[in-house]
């Protein structure tokens, strides 16, 4: 197999190629970024108080929206918070999703990491730092690589968001899929008598005489619902789940495999599927 060396195209200055360009290319194509197969819900998206965001992102299997600014060349400061406002401004405009804030740049610098640290790592951000090969002289790749993935620092999954209701779960979802989460909180007590569920901002997990233990922990949206099981990964349970047939979605950073119940047919068909994952992922 033959090795070709690509050389390396400078976008910004380049009197061809554009920041444009590069939008278009993600907007044909957002899966190129690496963040999941995402919709385009918008594009140069107007904000309140002036300027325009690139591009708005949202995950069609999760309740997650993506502020996306491209800048070409290296990171600067004013274009940092530029992405932080935008990113501000949707959040407090649709409260009601999750909010990451997405920046695309020729060259992620170290005075970027500088002052997203200045935050605390309270802002979800992501940063992806995008690469033009030339292949010939009509055409050029682009290669997006995370340079800093979902940064919160100081938090884990147990911490994100206040405490709800069931009520507030009932007005995102739908009386279908919140008998879906009832038939699962059931297989969880066969386990676990006395569990309890524990309604959070962003997801609904588990907790037992007052203490939160979110070894399988659910989001109900509209049409289903996605159930997580907090499981260390080996290729014994990949298998396991991969040969059910039951959808899925990538093991998360959190540590928890994830599968997708848009009804009761599929917890019917899968119910010793869904009773393992649980037995595994039950603390001893």
């Amino acid at each position: 197999m033959e090795h070709v060396e690509l050389p390396k195209v400078r976008i910004k200055g380049d009197p061809v190629l554009s920041e444009r360009w590069v939008q278009w290319v993600i907007e044909a194509n957002p899966s190129l970024l690496g963040l999941g197969d995402l919709d385009v819900r918008d594009v140069e998206r107007r904000q309140l108080h002036g300027g325009r965001l690139d591009m708005l992102l949202a995950d069609p299997d999760t309740s997650t929206r993506y502020e996306v600014e491209l800048q070409l060349g290296a990171t600067d400061e004013s274009h940092i918070i530029r992405t932080l406002e935008y990113w501000d401004t949707e959040r407090r405009r649709y409260p009601q999703y999750d909010h990451v804030a997405v920046i695309v740049a020729e060259e992620i610098t170290s005075r970027f990491f500088n002052v997203i640290s200045l935050f605390n790592g309270f802002i979800p951000i992501i940063a992806i730092q995008v690469t033009a090969l030339r292949v010939d002289a009509d055409r050029v790749a682009l290669v997006f690589t995370k340079v800093l993935d979902h940064a919160v620092l100081g938090t884990d999954e147990e911490d994100q968001g206040e405490p709800t209701d069931r009520g507030y779960w009932q007005q995102r979802s739908t009386p279908k899929v919140m008998k879906l989460l009832d038939r699962i909180h059931s297989m969880v007590e066969q386990h676990d008598g006395g569990v309890d569920l524990n309604y959070r901002k962003h997801y609904i997990g588990l907790h037992k005489d007052g203490v939160a233990n979110n070894y399988v922990s659910m989001v109900p949206q509209k049409k289903k619902m996605n159930v997580r099981f907090r499981i260390t990964r080996s290729d014994e349970v990949t298998d396991m789940i991969d040969e059910s047939g039951i959808g899925t979605f990538p093991y998360d950073k959190y540590g928890n495999y994830r599968v997708a119940i848009p009804n009761e047919t599929v917890i019917d068909k899968h119910t010793q599927l869904l009773t393992d994952l649980i037995a595994i992922a039950k603390p001893e």
